[in-house]
């Protein structure tokens, strides 16, 4: 006996003598790389321009950052520089690539420095850090890759 369906009017329906002609579905990743997915996106933090630009402020406006801020402040720096460089090299549609190529270039000469062990050096690197931070996010803004905080 062959298996039928009911309908609301109690009229057997044979069964569809086709089978069906889609592949069966397998997921894309495994349970690890689905696992680091998930990790990446639970410890994701959205690009605050407001505090790149709290820090740039910190770096190189009036005041010398405190001897226990300014490694913190090169590493913060340093966060941001690698989110705006990989920003700049996914939007392939900026107006000046060669600058965006130099920026690039001097952040990575720039992160690959040793963080300094006096608090002067790591002042001016941080410094150094900032203009290129800035200079970044200029390109950016402009080339509407990021928006401003206003």
């Amino acid at each position: 006996m062959s298996p039928t369906a009911l309908v609301p009017e109690n009229s057997v329906v044979p069964p569809w003598p086709y089978e069906p002609s889609a592949p069966k579905w397998a997921p894309p990743f495994d349970t690890d790389k689905l696992r680091f997915v998930l990790e990446r996106l639970v410890g994701y933090t959205p690009l605050s321009v407001e505090a790149i630009f709290d820090d740039l402020d910190t770096a190189v406006g009036n005041q010398t950052p405190p001897p226990a801020a300014a490694t913190a402040l090169v590493e913060r720096l340093h966060g941001h520089l690698r989110r705006l460089s990989d920003i700049a090299v996914a939007h392939s549609t900026h107006t000046s690539p060669a600058e965006i190529a130099r920026l690039i270039e001097r952040g990575r000469l720039l992160r690959d420095e040793p963080l300094p062990s006096g608090r002067q050096e790591t002042v001016g690197l941080a410094r150094r850090l900032a203009f290129v931070v800035a200079d970044l996010v200029e390109v950016l803004i402009e080339s509407r890759s990021i928006k401003d905080c206003e």
